[in-house]
């Protein structure tokens, strides 16, 4: 058999298995193969009718604010150059998805509405509505859209957490402006984490083409059942390498539920610190073959220290599922409820051992500057720690999210920046902030980490 007639039966009988037929095959004369005619020919036609009308398109209209040249905060300079406004009308397109049709829910990616004013939703047959933002969490870049209008069409949930690589994938969404474009592929791994890209991450990936509009459109499996919503890609030339991520339904779904109930996700705390187990430490340790996040400080009357958790302690599992290390360990925490009990696989003494938690709540974690600093209206601030550092920084404050034309973004400051101090004194809590904030009433200034940039700022 040539290697083209290989090819080709080879690629007739993948086509096959994923129509869930068996085709029958003959042989013609000349050696090459058909398809029997009394067979349909396979095809994803049948499942995508059904679930297209399920992915929409959005628009976005907004204001984004242009940092503003710190020479311009010397009174002097601006006598002879005033500063021209620092404002701009921006536009946005991309792709959501309806969970729930009754009630209008879409599921779509923070970073496709960030900033916008208006927030556009176009369904299959071209109907366009006005959509109301629900919620948004910036750190698993999951937003939640309603709109209300009778003929709507959601789709079915998978449950992401039986997903196996090499499982098929079709990715569905709003490509270059292309709606409801379709592309196939197949799950590529799981479980990602490390990227970069959110502060909490556990993304599936796929080699389904995932472009510059597909964020928050839908992954599906053949079923026509959502397993994840498309968000990133790899692209160092630019363009579609064939690496994209996707956030877990499962993951979006709690993040969803939340944000529903409470207006934002309220994150669960264990208590420690945790860093990887590097195959340096597993060796100085004698912790060969062993996987999971290893505990390097267990917070005094935490709920890892009430669970019995130890420095030293390798944690390997929460509720059976495998922790492959700390950024596995700080995502798998960080959604669940808070008051949820857990149970906790870990290694000490070569010995393994389950303990029981009660996940319990970061008071300092995020908060709205608007009651104490009007200044500062408008910016959502969170600690850093050793354990959950950003851009190399374990102190100061990191600014999650700027609300658009808000104190805080006119002043120029953006998300992603890091507060070290206030009016040179050193901050790592809000309650340092507020401290160090009252240390003159004129003005604010804010020594700032942007990237790998420090600069001073002037608020007045």
């Amino acid at each position: 058999m040539t290697m083209k007639k290989r090819l080709f039966l080879s690629l007739t009988l993948c086509l096959s298995l994923i129509n869930s037929h068996v085709f029958a095959f003959s042989s013609s004369p000349d050696g090459s193969y058909t398809i029997s005619p009394n067979q349909p020919l396979p095809t994803l036609a049948p499942m995508l009718k059904k679930v297209l009308p399920s992915v929409v398109n959005i628009s976005t209209q907004g204001t984004v604010i242009q940092q503003k040249n710190p020479l311009f905060n010397d009174p002097f300079l601006r006598r002879f150059a005033p500063p021209k406004s620092q404002q701009r009308k921006a536009q946005g397109v991309g792709s959501g998805v309806i969970v729930d049709a009754n009630n209008g829910y879409i599921i779509t990616n923070n970073h496709v509405i960030k900033n916008a004013d208006i927030i556009f939703v176009t369904l299959k047959n071209k109907t366009k509505l006005t959509a109301q933002l629900i919620g948004t969490d910036p750190e698993t870049d999951i937003a939640i859209l309603q709109v209300k209008h009778q003929d709507l069409t959601d789709i079915k949930l998978a449950n992401s957490d039986q997903l196996q690589v090499g499982d098929f994938a079709v990715a569905i969404g709003n490509p270059f402006g292309l709606s409801h474009t379709v592309t196939s592929g197949i799950i590529s791994a799981l479980g990602r984490t490390g990227l970069g890209i959110e502060n909490y991450e556990n993304f599936i990936q796929t080699d389904a083409s995932i472009n510059p509009g597909n964020s928050g459109g839908a992954l599906i499996d053949l079923r026509g059942h959502l397993i994840g919503i498309n968000s990133a890609i790899l692209a160092p030339t630019g363009g579609n390498v064939g690496i994209g991520f996707a956030i877990p339904i499962n993951m979006a779904k709690k993040v969803m539920d939340q944000l529903l109930k409470h207006g934002e996700v309220k994150r669960g705390l264990l208590g420690v610190q945790i860093q990887d187990l590097t195959p340096d430490l597993a060796d100085a340790m004698n912790l060969q073959n062993i996987q999971g996040a290893l505990v390097s400080r267990v917070t005094e009357g935490s709920s890892a220290e009430k669970a019995g958790i130890k420095a030293g302690d390798v944690i390997s599992a929460i509720n059976g599922k495998k922790i492959t290390g700390a950024s596995s360990l700080r995502t798998t925490i960080g959604l669940k409820r808070v008051g949820e009990q857990v149970e906790i696989d870990l290694y000490r003494n070569k010995q393994d051992l389950t303990v029981t938690a009660l996940i319990g709540t970061n008071s300092s974690g995020q908060f709205s500057s608007s009651t104490n600093m009007p200044l500062l209206k408008g910016a959502t601030l969170k600690p850093l720690s050793a354990s959950q550092p950003y851009q190399g920084a374990s102190e100061g404050l990191l600014i999650t999210h700027i609300k658009a034309n808000s104190p805080a973004a006119q002043v120029g400051l953006q998300e992603g920046d890091i507060i070290l101090a206030v009016n040179k004194r050193k901050v790592q809590t809000v309650v340092d902030l507020n401290k160090a904030s009252q240390l003159s009433k004129r003005q604010l200034l804010i020594h700032l980490q942007r990237g790998q940039n420090f600069l001073y700022l002037v608020i007045k």
